[in-house]
């Protein structure tokens, strides 16, 4: 490892990502603006923006720990992820772009109340920094160890970094970032990949060299039942977690909120079959990690094969995929805080201005918060077992209540807080308390199936109650009336040209970036071809691939436009029929 040159990859590309974020630092008008890039969002860069959004450092050590002990489960378990993703396209992203609210927390307002938006507020706040603090720590970790700094202060140095372009930028700055990091990634990895193969003998080699069953689709602890809930849990989790609500809603469509969960799908059938090959190789190149030292198996594999500076560009893009992650949190943790705390209940009548500056002022504080997290994680146990934890305890009584009101008119307020109540003080005894009084911890299926089947269930028993006695919510109707409300105040209001048009000028210029940002990195690629021992091929040809892959956000960006000009035609032609 040359780490002279995988330390220069690293500075200059995140100097190049945090210009980025100062790029979009006078953005954001208003908001929308901010936070749902003025609803225009083109679909296929909300598509990949969720997909890193779901990606981080914790991805590769997390799940390449698990692919590295247990082999293919690890594969299937992130295919959980693709058969939620295509339940949320076909029933729930729809339905989250029609209820025309800027973030979930305003629709859980509208629908169940506002006590409920306060207490589930609070509950997602923490749970975000929980678990967006748990993602810092891996990556950090892997910084550390490949380059020799020391753990503490890397991850507070990489935590602020972090959280300096979201602060800037909103969700532009976020988005960009995920297209950029999904590239490098990907780069990486398609370079990775056979350089890793071509170190076992090929992939008979492989095959030949690894324990029976490391080919199963189930294994070790990592069973049936623990599949099935994961299913469920991912439905919930992809369709409800806020973060992700916010790609659905900041496109222009319902049809396109759709396109956004079956993209996510599509790319989550394939890619967890590259990713988590390369540990899974290294499990025949040394077979004797243990413990959480095989958290470190898929920095090791990238250590021994990848040529110099790769392993640089590999380390920014985990780094820049746990931003990715941790940053859409932090942006849609700061929307909360400022559209449904600051605006709603503090400050009604804020400016833009005043917003923007809480916008920002909020995205360090729960920034910092994150970086104290992931500073505790080495004390809980590691990455896979803070990450499930919490995933466990809060996934079901959190996301399944909002999701059923999408679709119910019985449930009710107090019904939804006994709910989450109930489910969220099982899951807590079972985790906590059991062990510690009664001697007893359930199986990691058993805690994913009571931690999501419990609120599905009380969910269901309540909804057939109701349906018996033909009771309909007063919640429900005050919610109808609130949204035919702000149907009409929508019809009434004149649409701004002067805002329509700042919004379509981001969007472009949103498009515009990415499409620099491609060219920047398909250079870099090519400088790092010239200075590669091995693999130079390759990475001159995923170089290209790059290069030609700008193409697509640019013409997008020339399709913004076209379609401005085309209206402002159109105005025109109606004035000269009039």
């Amino acid at each position: 490892m040359n780490t002279t040159i995988d330390t220069a990859v690293i500075v200059i590309f995140s100097a190049f990502v945090l210009g980025i974020g100062m790029l979009f630092a006078r953005t954001g008008r208003n908001l929308k603006s901010f936070f749902a890039g003025g609803e225009a969002v083109p679909w296929f860069i909300g598509g990949l923006s969720l997909f890193m959004s779901f990606f981080s450092a914790g991805t590769f050590v997390a799940w390449g720990s698990i692919a590295y002990k247990y082999g293919w489960v690890a594969i299937t378990i992130q295919w959980t992820m693709c058969i939620g993703a295509l339940i949320t396209g076909l029933y729930l992203a729809p339905r989250w772009k029609k209820a025309g609210a800027l973030t979930a927390a305003e629709f859980i307002r509208e629908r169940l109340g506002l006590t409920v938006q306060k207490v589930y507020i609070f509950i997602f706040t923490l749970v975000s920094v929980f678990i967006k603090g748990s993602v810092l720590y891996p990556v950090a970790r892997l910084v550390s160890s490949s380059l020799n700094l020391p753990l503490v202060p890397c991850t507070i140095g990489l935590g602020i970094f972090m959280i300096a372009y979201t602060a800037v930028g909103g969700l532009w700055a976020v988005m960009v970032t995920d297209i950029l990091q999904f590239v490098v990634l990907s780069a990486a990895v398609f370079i990775l990949l056979p350089l890793s193969l071509d170190r076992v003998g090929g992939f008979t080699g492989f095959t030949q060299n690894v324990p029976d069953d490391f080919f199963g689709l189930l294994n070790g602890e990592y069973t049936i039942g623990f599949i099935l809930a994961f299913v469920f849990y991912h439905i919930a989790y992809i369709g409800g977690n806020w973060t992700f609500v916010q790609r659905y809603t900041s496109v222009d469509s319902p049809k396109s909120a759709r396109k956004v969960a079956f993209l996510f799908a599509s790319l989550y059938l394939i890619s967890p079959v590259i990713w988590m090959l390369p540990p899974m190789i290294y499990k025949v190149i040394n077979p004797s990690l243990a413990g959480l030292d095989t958290e470190n198996a898929y920095l090791k594999i990238c250590q021994l094969v990848l040529p110099p500076g790769l392993l640089g560009l590999m380390l920014t893009g985990m780094y820049f995929s746990t931003s990715a992650s941790a940053n859409t949190a932090l942006n849609v943790v700061s929307a909360v805080f400022t559209n449904d705390i600051y605006k709603g209940l503090i400050n009604p009548n804020a400016s833009d201005k005043q917003l923007i500056r809480v916008a920002r002022g909020s995205s360090w504080l729960f920034g910092l918060g994150m970086i104290g997290i992931a500073l505790l994680v080495p004390a809980a146990g590691g990455i896979v077992e803070v990450v499930l934890s919490i995933s466990a305890i809060s996934g079901g009584p959190l996301l399944a209540p909002p999701l059923w009101a999408l679709f119910s008119k019985r449930l009710t307020s107090r019904a939804t807080l006994w709910i989450t109540g109930i489910g969220l003080f099982v899951n807590l005894f079972f985790k906590v308390l059991s062990p510690w009084l009664l001697g007893y911890k359930l199986s990691r299926a058993w805690e994913t199936a009571i931690g999501v089947g419990l609120p599905l269930l009380l969910l269901l028993g309540y909804e057939l109650y109701q349906r018996s006695r033909n009771r309909t919510a007063d919640d429900y109707l005050k919610y109808q009336a609130t949204r035919e409300q702000k149907r009409e105040d929508a019809l009434l209001q004149a649409e701004q040209p002067e805002e329509a048009a700042a919004i379509r000028q981001q969007n472009r210029f949103g498009l515009q970036v990415i499409a620099g940002s491609l060219v920047f990195t398909a250079v870099m690629l090519f400088g790092l071809s010239l200075l590669a021992t091995s693999g130079a091929g390759p990475t001159a040809g995923i170089a290209v691939v790059i290069l030609l892959a700008a193409l697509i956000p640019w013409r997008a960006a020339r399709k913004v436009k076209l379609y401005s000009d085309l209206q402002q035609a159109q105005k025109f032609v109606n004035a000269d029929n009039r």
